[in-house]
């Protein structure tokens, strides 16, 4: 099946799928780039598909990349209207993947990095139900006060920090634990000692460990 976002899939080798990993890239970046996480996480996950999407749009500083929602305009009204578009095409997308792979939210993870840690929130907490769990890095809470109005599930969450991040301030992973306890929101954090805007092996070994977990149990 072709999906209504390009996809980089990764299937398990043995193609029992019971359940699956979406991995939202961030600003500027592709499906490709965040896939290299599954380096690792597949040899740990069997039984996993992993689906690495590109942003439906160009990324308007980086032609080569793609976002899920334009940050030229930094005025908060235009960004939190353009995240909900976004929203509403990767809930189409997530459909797909139910309907192509016979999965229920219960089975699938959704994890993202900077704008696709963000969108990854707004989606476990606006679905009709539960997604199994969301992975965020580097990320933050877009507009607090409109998604408190659009909580309609609690997805479990791990979200993960540099503490080092000048992209995405760490205080960000504070600001969103606080709000998140506050809605009563199983939370789990990290914030990784001199670390920047990125990925470590550190974040990445603590999210496989919180998939396992939640995943295969």
């Amino acid at each position: 099946m072709k999906f209504s976002l390009d996809t980089k899939i990764i299937k398990p080798e043995n193609d029992t799928i019971k359940n699956a990993v979406i991995l939202l890239h961030g600003y500027g970046g592709d499906g490709n780039d965040i896939s290299t996480v599954t380096l690792n996480w597949k040899r740990f996950l069997p039984e996993t598909i992993f689906l690495c999407p590109n942003g439906p749009e160009e990324c308007s500083i980086n032609p080569n990349g793609f976002q899920w929602f334009d940050l030229n305009n930094s005025d908060p009204l235009y960004i939190l209207e353009e995240s909900i578009k976004a929203e509403k095409k990767l809930n189409f997308f997530i459909n797909e993947i139910k309907s192509e792979y016979k999965l229920n939210n219960s089975k699938i993870c959704i994890s993202g990095f900077s704008q696709g840690c963000m969108i990854s929130i707004n989606l476990g907490l606006t679905a009709e139900k539960k997604f199994n769990c969301i992975v965020g890095f580097s990320g933050k809470i877009i507009d607090k006060e409109n998604i408190s109005k659009r909580i309609k599930s609690k997805t479990k969450i791990l979200l993960i920090h540099g503490d080092q991040d000048i992209i995405v301030p760490p205080n960000n992973l504070l600001e969103a634990k606080d709000f998140l306890i506050r809605h009563g929101i199983n939370i789990e954090t990290k914030m990784i000692e001199n670390s920047g805007h990125h990925i470590p092996i550190e974040a990445s070994s603590i999210a496989l460990n919180y998939l396992k977990k939640n995943l295969y149990t």
